[in-house]
């Protein structure tokens, strides 16, 4: 390590980082540490956002011995009703304590207090040992963070879904790429071993040439635990004391605190931050169909046979409620039909009734011995991950690309996107050009592109 600063060791990807990294351990050459490293070799994380979903991931986080987690950010300071029970505390003072107290544990040292805390994510991207962030705030925040942390030369792990409008989701990837940094969908479906083996499945040929492809996704709305009262349409007079709302909201447009749209996760049935459930899973199911299927990076190029109506723009929860279905076109013909009436998950039709149907905690095959035959050396194999965070920290020390790469995020959500906007305009079809990143022949449907920016944002 002689002569290289502890910035250039993180962030240099032109460096032999597996010897360098793992210099006197057994297995050097492979990048394997077999000891805690000191902290002058850790990656030094920071949460952006310390509600729901980071109470999920900074887990992953704490317990690799490759990683310190040094600071956590939220606008909130600490307040209820985070989780799918409302269940939970959130904020960056539970995030602070849950830190140090893990270290505190970890090292028997009981005084440890060396989680910092911010309010604002731009302060905290402006620490100097802070080598890499977990992004997991509301969906309208996603892309810019994003492309504040990448000019920063942070390394991200970012929430899905990426984008809330596709222009920013492209300004997002430019943003990675120019800056050369290791970057992970939190599309963590891609390390569960069931999806990974229908992936494998499927395109290795096990159920012949594909006849038809479905994808099941979600619809409706969830309170997630929250009472009536907590669900209020009655705008408050003044924010709670516990958050900074201004910064809250952000690029979204101004409006008051209204509990029913702005507590913890009630937020995401509203078009100023989310495009509700539709984007929110379809960034996984439509993932995965895009994994088997090998079109990382491959947008569409047409969306037809769009169906569905959204609530008027003037209510709260005016996200997608009732049944929706639409179609994916790509270059080489291939049709993926997409509906909220399909069962969740990914379902493979192939030649002579073979068939795999995939979702969170299943595999289906038919015939049913499919699922138990091994693959080949010679066959594809997918990269296997256990743990969707430890993929992300191991791909910093290597400068290898991550299991679920920005593009990856971004082609997922792309379909769905498109879909969103020919629903909102209520459009049958609508053809897409990824060369220029518009729709071909629809100026209304190119508005719906550009994301809402308030004031500085």
């Amino acid at each position: 390590m002689k002569g290289i600063t502890r910035r250039q060791f993180v962030q240099g990807t032109t460096l032999a980082m597996p010897t360098l990294i793992a210099s006197g351990c057994v297995g050097a050459r492979r990048g394997i540490v077999t000891h805690r490293p000191p902290p002058s070799e850790r990656i030094h994380v920071g949460m952006i956002g310390y509600g729901t979903m980071a109470q999920d991931n900074v887990g992953s986080f704490l317990y690799n011995d490759r990683v310190q987690v040094i600071s956590v950010c939220d606008v909130v300071s600490e307040a209820p009703l985070y989780g799918y029970k409302a269940e939970r505390l959130g904020g960056h003072l539970p995030g602070q304590r849950k830190v140090n107290a893990f270290y505190a544990e970890r090292t028997k040292i009981h005084t440890y207090s060396a989680c910092k805390v911010f309010t604002d994510f731009r302060e905290q991207l402006d620490d100097p040992e802070l080598d890499a962030v977990c992004i997991s705030t509301p969906d309208h925040w996603h892309a810019l963070q994003t492309i504040y942390a990448a000019r920063k030369g942070k390394h991200i792990y970012g929430q899905k879904p990426l984008f809330l409008a596709v222009a920013e989701g492209v300004e997002m990837v430019q943003a990675v790429k120019e800056a050369g940094i290791t970057y992970q969908v939190g599309a963590q479906s891609r390390s569960n071993d069931y999806f990974r083996m229908a992936a494998e499945f499927v395109r290795n040929g096990r159920i012949g040439k594909l006849t038809r492809i479905e994808v099941g996704l979600n619809k409706g709305h969830n309170v997630f635990g929250k009472t009536p009262a907590q669900l209020s349409e009655t705008p408050l007079a003044k924010p709670p004391p516990y958050i900074h709302f201004d910064l809250w909201l952000g690029p979204a447009p101004q409006r008051a605190f209204t509990p029913k749209i702005h507590l913890p996760m009630q937020w995401r049935y509203n078009l100023d931050y989310s495009c509700g459930m539709l984007t929110d899973f379809a960034a996984h199911q439509l993932d995965i169909m895009q994994w088997a299927l090998n079109k990382d990076g491959v947008a569409p190029v047409a969306i037809e046979n769009i169906k569905g109506r959204l609530p008027a723009r003037t209510e709260l929860y005016n996200t997608l409620a009732e049944p929706f279905s639409f179609e994916i076109v790509y270059a080489d013909g291939v049709r993926i039909f997409v509906s909220s009436e399909y069962a969740y998950g990914c379902r493979f039709f192939g030649e002579n009734g073979r068939q795999i149907y995939v979702t969170n905690g299943r595999l289906e095959t038919n015939p049913p011995e499919l699922m138990r035959q091994k693959l080949r050396d010679d066959e594809i194999h997918l990269t296997k991950s256990g743990n969707h965070e430890r993929n992300f920290i191991e791909n910093i020390y290597t400068g290898m690309s991550t299991l679920s790469p920005v593009e990856a995020g971004y082609t997922a959500l792309l379909p769905a996107t498109l879909a969103h906007i020919g629903m909102r305009l209520q459009r049958a079809s609508l053809a897409w050009d990824a060369t220029r990143n518009r729709f071909i022949n629809d100026s209304e449907a190119d508005t719906l592109l550009k994301p809402h920016r308030r004031g500085a944002w």
